[in-house]
């Protein structure tokens, strides 16, 4: 068993997927978000936290960043990177449908796909307005579909051909794909001026022979079947699916890395 296979879900997901692909992410969420000096900001779901360490210089000393999120595990090894300069992050355990916080507290409320895991969406996106001062704004992002992301459809199938499970267990990550779905959850909600964009990036990757396992180890925060499974079964797991999909992945190596398009719609809503 590889040292990469010893780590923590949450600890894989830090090093592989936050690194390469929730960083770049978060560049473009910022650019449209346009976080200001000052600003009280709420990064919901925040995973490692890849949102609130590049946030908190946008906002500076006098501004706030509070990333709340169900994993403890993930908040946990968010702790532990380095600290940036400007807004202190304030890290908190929570359950984004029922949040431990007042009304009207932020400015700004940022949510890097994490909508779609939610169990209750509308009422999470009820409490992103509640707690959103008049004339604040949301900004979430979500992946777009699937089938705009074949490598990864490719992996999830045979993911939740291994777990015994449908394929809807395992693609959570993509299944708020559709613009008009989102729309209609902050419109239920109240927000208004709401406006959908799509974005793609290229993303590059390293250890492509490592993909499948990595890819796996880091998704596994997030899919139940998967998590409860212990160590030599989710080993023994991965090997399979990195297997399986070996020839699949080895289409979009380039070089010593995978490279692969990646597509999100990102919605901009108004508290007003």
């Amino acid at each position: 068993m590889n040292h990469q296979q010893n780590l923590s879900p949450a600890e894989a997901y830090e090093r592989y997927l936050s690194r390469t692909i929730a960083d770049p992410w978060t560049r473009v969420l910022l650019e449209i978000a346009v976080p200001e000096v000052g600003e009280q900001v709420l990064d919901l779901a925040c995973g490692t936290g890849s949102v609130a360490r590049q946030l908190a210089p946008m906002v500076g000393k006098s501004g706030q960043v509070l990333a709340i999120d169900i994993n403890a595990d993930m908040l946990d090894v968010g702790r532990g990177q380095a600290t940036p300069v400007g807004a202190a992050i304030v890290w908190q355990q929570g359950d984004a449908a029922h949040l431990d916080l007042p009304d009207d507290a932020f400015d700004l409320v940022l949510c890097q796909q994490g909508l779609q895991f939610f169990p209750d969406r509308a009422a999470s996106v009820r409490e992103v307005r509640r707690v959103l001062r008049h004339g604040g704004r949301s900004v979430i992002s979500v992946w777009r579909d699937l089938d705009q992301h074949p490598l990864y459809k490719t992996l999830f199938t045979a993911t939740a051909d291994h777990l015994g499970v449908s394929i809807s267990e395992v693609d959570i990550a993509f299944s708020l794909s559709e613009p008009g779905e989102l729309w209609a959850l902050l419109n239920d909600a109240g927000f208004q001026q709401i406006e959908i964009i799509s974005k793609s990036l290229l993303i590059s990757m390293p250890e492509p022979e490592r993909f499948v396992q990595l890819s796996v180890l880091g998704a596994a925060t997030s899919i139940p079947a998967f998590m409860s499974l212990d160590a030599v079964q989710r080993a023994t797991l991965i090997n399979e699916i990195s297997e399986e999909t070996y020839a699949a992945a080895r289409q979009f190596q380039d070089g010593n890395r995978i490279s692969l398009a990646m597509s999100t719609n990102i919605a901009v809503a108004y508290n007003q």
